[in-house]
């Protein structure tokens, strides 16, 4: 049985891993990206590369967008050109990081063209988009994401969490929590390293406890090694803790920790320079504000 081909459009550092996962598991490939070189590295994983999204797009039934933000997507979502090449019936699955607002927008602009829409987004960085591995929050109508499983299958684990732009709140919810449990896993190996334990054993200790996460092992070994060659962008994780907080503030909600954790990124990207780092580079955000020398390897 033929698989239907998808276009992806965006293949970044998480984009590129989910079209080579894609393309594993049989599905035809078309793929495009604002740089061309970062799209035509994957021809030789099997993608046909395509000069332009409305191209890229036609004769697709699912489109994949792994794009910065939702302002990047609407771009594509809205051009006559895109909309002209669009194949009835297509279902367009939103895999960036935008806000729930923005996803209800995309649903209602494509409904009139005759295009389906989930907004799914995901957690498990790089690592996981290479495993495969992904979280994949999707909202939408069960019977789109019903249809949508196989092609979400070959890229990680998908969830049915509700209606339109409920996808993209629990992605919201989600990196409320990344942000802030890398802010307590950048204290807990600050702690240790200034008080003499060895982090590493540290955190072989806690395993299986109920301190233990992805966070704690993978951060934690970051943190400690000074690697922040990135897998999540912390200009991402500020972008999507603005968002978290935006909608907060339209449900009348206080999020306090959530601001604090978005005050401390916001300095890390606009005054540190750490946008283009990895997000686990708060830690070098506590040691400024400890006042100890930066002391990456």
């Amino acid at each position: 049985m033929t698989k239907p081909t998808i276009a992806l459009l965006g293949t970044g550092l998480m984009g590129a891993p989910m079209v080579r996962n894609l393309l594993a598991a049989g599905f035809p490939v078309q793929v495009w990206n604002r740089s061309l070189a970062k799209a035509e590295a994957l021809a030789g994983d099997g993608a046909t590369v395509c000069a332009s999204p409305q191209v890229a797009v036609t004769g697709a039934q699912f489109i994949i967008t792994m794009l910065s933000d939702g302002t990047a997507t609407a771009s594509v979502v809205t051009d006559p050109a895109v909309a002209e090449a669009l194949q009835t019936g297509a279902i367009w699955i939103e895999m960036s990081s935008v806000k729930p607002a923005e996803a209800r927008a995309q649903a209602q602009n494509l409904k009139e063209l005759g295009v389906l829409h989930l907004d799914a987004p995901v957690s498990g960085g790089t690592r996981g988009a290479e495993a495969g591995s992904l979280a994949i929050m999707a909202g939408g109508e069960a019977e789109v994401f019903e249809a949508s499983v196989p092609v979400l299958q070959a890229m990680g684990r998908p969830v049915h969490v509700g209606p339109s732009g409920a996808g993209q709140l629990a992605k919201l919810a989600n990196q409320g929590i990344v942000a802030v449990t890398i802010g307590a896993v950048a204290e807990a190996m600050l702690l240790l390293e200034e008080g003499g334990a060895d982090p590493a054993a540290v955190r072989r200790a806690l395993k299986g406890g109920f301190a233990d996460s992805v966070i704690l092992q993978q951060h934690g070994e970051r943190m400690t090694e000074r690697n922040f060659v990135p897998g999540g962008l912390s200009k991402f994780q500020l972008k999507d803790l603005n968002n978290l907080l935006e909608e907060a503030s339209s449900l009348d909600l206080d999020l306090p920790v959530s601001q604090h954790i978005r005050d401390r990124f916001a300095h890390f990207c606009e005054d540190m320079d750490g946008s283009d780092r990895d997000h686990s580079g708060l830690y070098l955000e506590l040691r400024k504000r400890n006042k100890m020398k930066d002391i990456e390897q």
